[in-house]
Parts: structure tokens; sequence; C-alpha cells
């Protein structure tokens, strides 16, 4: 039974993966370092913003203390602040989506963006109302492709929309993602993962249960079939 739906966001409520794409690339060229769309996009996307500083860097062989993480982590938080506060859009069919499935399930949020950033995106389409857990970059040890994220939204669920007598199970929640790291997170958590080819095309994300082009063609009666699965 599916009484759960845990929402990726960058790239598959918010349009931000380019901007994050530039803001990472604007820090990298002040540190030396060029960073490339593809390379972006084939390694570094699913990865949270010190997870991807510290991914570049080890590729280029180059030491990066605890307090040059911090200050680059900052540093992209503040560029992609600044960023949003002038460009940002949902993706293709997210408001009416978001209301649609939050009639019928309880949704949180899993994201590797920070908080604030999330917060402040979904306050200005006034769309947070509809998620009583959202579990950001701050709130885990481990990012995607780790499951802690999606284990961590079921265990605040738990404690804030359902009861003790009838808990929430990983089995009886649907995640939708757009990236490979987030659907092996998803499927490592238990859960069944639909996907959207907003970020990366069909052949990329193919482990997932559902594949979509986008939250416009995500119905009710779809995932009540995808909910056998549950």
């Amino acid at each position: 039974m599916l009484r759960a739906i845990l929402m990726d966001f960058d790239g598959v409520i918010a349009d931000t993966e380019p901007l994050h794409f530039k803001m990472f690339q604007k820090v990298m060229a002040q540190e030396g370092i060029t960073l490339t769309r593809k390379e972006y996009y084939d390694q570094y996307l699913g990865l949270d913003d010190r997870g991807c500083f510290t991914a570049v860097f080890q590729s280029q062989g180059r030491p990066l203390r605890p307090q040059d993480l911090d200050c680059l982590a900052k540093t992209k938080a503040r560029f992609f602040k600044e960023a949003i506060a002038k460009e940002v859009a949902l993706t293709p069919g997210a408001e009416a989506c978001i209301k649609k499935l939050a009639s019928k399930y309880t949704l949180a949020i899993v994201s590797g963006a920070l908080k604030k950033e999330v917060s402040s995106i979904l306050h200005r389409g006034d769309l947070k109302k509809y998620f009583p857990v959202i579990v950001a970059a701050e709130d885990v040890r481990k990012g995607k492709p780790h499951p802690e994220g999606y284990m961590k939204a079921v265990e605040w669920l738990n404690v804030n929309v359902f009861s003790s007598e009838w808990p929430l199970e990983p089995s009886e929640c649907l995640v939708i993602e757009d990236s490979p790291w987030g659907i092996e997170a998803a499927q490592r958590a238990g859960m069944v993962c639909l996907a959207l080819t907003t970020s990366y095309p069909h052949t990329q994300v193919q482990k997932a249960d559902l594949i979509v082009t986008n939250l416009k063609e995500i119905s009710l009666a779809g995932l009540e079939k995808m909910s056998t699965k549950c």
C-alpha cells in the first residue's frame, strides 16, 4: 500500500541544476580548476555541495583541508542564494503535481541541497505547506547514493505525521528522482522509484521502476498501479 511520496528537489521540483552547475563552475574557476558541464552531469550532479568539492579536488590530486572545504561550500551557497533571488523556476507541472499528490498522499522532500535553499524556493511558490518533512544536506552524514536521507525521512514522518500504532514503512513509500545516485539511494532504502528525464536521458535512469519525462505525466491512477509494488 502506498502511503507517502518522497521527492528529490533539484531537477524534480525546481529547475535549479543548471544554476548549481554555474555556481560550482564559478567557485572552481577561482581555485584554478575547470569544470565542464559534461563532467558535472556525468560525475557530480547527484552529490551534495561538500561531496562535489571533495570529489573534484580528489580528481585533481589536490588535498582539501576541512576548513578549506567549509570555505568553498559557504562561497558556493552564497553565490547560489544570490542567483536564485534573480532566477529560478519550477519544473514543468511541478505546482499542479504537488497539489494533486498532496490530496491523497503524505509528501516529503529528500534533497542534497541546503534546507534554506529548498525552503526559500518552496515559500516563493507557496508550496512548503505540502511538505511536513524536508531532509536536506545538513541533516545527513552520507549523501546519495547512500540511503540515509530516505530512511531519515521515514523516521521523521513517523514522528510528525504517522501514528505509532500504524507507522510508515519504507516499502510503503514511492520516491520521485532524476539522477542515478538518487535512484540507487531510494532502492537501497527499500522504496519503489519513479524517475524523471529532466536531468538525464532515459538510458541513465533505466534502473528506476518507472520513467516519465516530467511531473506533468504523473497521474494518481498511474501511481495506484505502481503501488501494487509497494
